[in-house]
């Protein structure tokens, strides 16, 4: 993780164990655990996956148990997982392991089904130039683990946020006339940054290419005209990287991807991915 990943996992675990705590200390733990019990904790996918979210872990128990605990075990965030083989083991207080359990819980499984779909569409893709990229369309104040989940399963991120690259969509083309008006206007504005714009039919498309974008987002294209885009691009010599969104499913994943387009736009892996279950087991 960057610096940037580990401030914001530090600022959603606070968070997180404010909404735990913030009635007090975990009642059911104090009245039937003792003070200096002691266990081996593990935490164990029962299903197979891929993982994400580690330091998650690892943050969640230091913000609980502070130094009261010992890594014994631990695998690399993007490892696959087999159902019922530990992906982190460690040593510590039970109550302070008791106390942490369903925060970090929660992170580690759901990074760890982003992680795990973004694997699956990744795998889907394979012998292709393909790659499988992610979206803004994420949880508030998580997108920079989302993001990193993503990662792990082998996706690239696109932007982070609205500041760090461009991408003109269908209605900042109205608001700004045109294709080639709209690019224009971001080459004044923000020179320096990349800049990726929305098409929605190949007559658009010619325009954008005219124009010299640097990526076009082929929205809501047929693989036949994936295809087509992808020729009328090799044609003119462009070297714009083409982006396909909207109606894809891991079923068409690879189909669009042999269109020769450059990226698949999955903004499920963030907003619709299943949490992959994994629990803690106390020994």
């Amino acid at each position: 993780m960057n610096d940037q990943e580990i401030e914001d996992l530090r600022r959603v675990v606070k968070t997180a164990l404010a909404e735990d705590l913030r009635y007090g200390p975990d009642a059911t733990t104090e009245a039937t655990v003792p003070a200096d019990a002691t266990a081996l904790a593990e935490i164990v996918p029962r299903k197979p996956g891929t993982l994400a979210g580690v330091a998650a872990v690892l943050a969640v128990f230091d913000e609980v148990l502070g130094s009261g605990y010992e890594v014994l075990a631990a695998r690399k965030d993007g490892s696959v997982l087999t159902a019922g083989e530990p992906a982190l083991v460690v040593r510590g207080s039970v109550r302070g392991l008791l106390t942490a359990e369903r925060t970090a819980l929660n992170l580690v499984c759901h990074l760890s089904g982003i992680a795990t779909a973004t694997a699956a569409w990744v795998s889907e893709v394979d012998g292709t130039d393909c790659r499988i990229r992610d979206s803004r369309k994420t949880l508030p104040g998580l997108r920079t683990l989302e993001k990193y989940a993503v990662r792990c399963g082998g996706g690239v991120n696109h932007r982070m946020a609205l500041g760090d690259a461009v991408l003109i969509k269908d209605n900042h083309v109205v608001a700004a006339g045109s294709v080639t008006a709209a690019l224009e206007a971001v080459r004044r504005h923000a020179p320096e940054l990349p800049c990726e714009v929305e098409v929605d039919t190949l007559a658009q498309l010619e325009e954008a290419l005219s124009a010299g974008a640097d990526e076009i987002l082929l929205d809501n294209f047929t693989t036949g005209d994936c295809a087509k885009a992808v020729r009328l691009r090799d044609e003119v010599g462009s070297k714009a990287r083409l982006e396909a969104s909207g109606g894809l499913k891991l079923e068409n994943a690879r189909a669009y991807a042999r269109t020769g387009v450059d990226y698949l736009a999955v903004g499920a892996l963030t907003h619709s991915s299943p949490a992959l279950d994994l629990g803690l087991d106390l020994h």
